[in-house]
């Protein structure tokens, strides 16, 4: 498959609780052939959050992409969450889609009402106002009627709102499956299925009981 026809893909990393679900969907993406090149972009709540919940130093901010994956980062490029006059910020560069990974409620705020002071921002701003797919990975518990507004005001510009929530029907046995499950989910919304998601294709006694 040319380059031409792989995604390009922005991840926005900000300081809600999460940091392996951007940890795993940076795996899955960078492992992904079809995928060319991922923006990643993390607040500074966000390199605080990678410290806090997964033990991986700011440091160079260079290095985060192979200190997150543990490994050489080939696809992913890093970029200044204050550069707003990067290449993402604007509409005439193509992006195919964007998650923000976890998103708080801070960024979600931001997004709905078009304050784009910060890359994330103003990326997820092109995206909505491209016609590009942006995803939202709401991350807070409970929610006000502030947030709830917001997710309303974002889902009605375009974007997919999909809060962190865990599934259980695939009988999870590890975080990672927990994990693995709700990011192969947020990966389906871009036209990335993957082949670690488990579909449900029905109760067999459901099946039956119908029979």
């Amino acid at each position: 498959m040319p380059d031409t026809q792989k995604q390009v893909v922005t991840v926005g990393v900000t300081g809600a609780s999460g940091a392996i679900l951007a940890q795993k969907a940076l795996a899955l993406l960078e492992e992904d052939p079809r995928v060319a090149r991922i923006h990643l972009v993390v607040t500074e709540t966000g390199q605080r959050l990678f410290a806090e919940e997964l033990g991986i130093s700011a440091g160079d901010l260079k290095q985060l992409p192979a200190r997150i994956l543990d490994r050489s980062a080939t696809k992913i490029e890093i970029l200044p969450n204050k550069d707003v006059g990067a290449s993402i910020a604007s509409g005439s560069y193509s992006v195919d889609a964007m998650l923000v990974i976890p998103c708080s409620m801070g960024t979600l705020g931001a997004i709905a009402n078009g304050i784009s002071d910060d890359l994330v921002a103003r990326a997820a701003d092109v995206m909505l106002k491209e016609n590009r797919k942006l995803v939202l990975c709401v991350r807070d518990t409970p929610f006000n009627r502030i947030h709830l507004e917001n997710m309303i005001r974002a889902q009605q510009a375009g974007a997919v709102i999909m809060p962190a929530v865990p599934a259980f029907y695939h009988h999870p046995k590890t975080i990672d499956d927990l994990v693995t499950q709700y990011v192969c989910r947020v990966l389906a919304e871009i036209n990335l299925p993957q082949e670690k998601m488990y579909r449900w294709t029905g109760h067999s006694a459901s099946k039956e009981a119908k029979a």
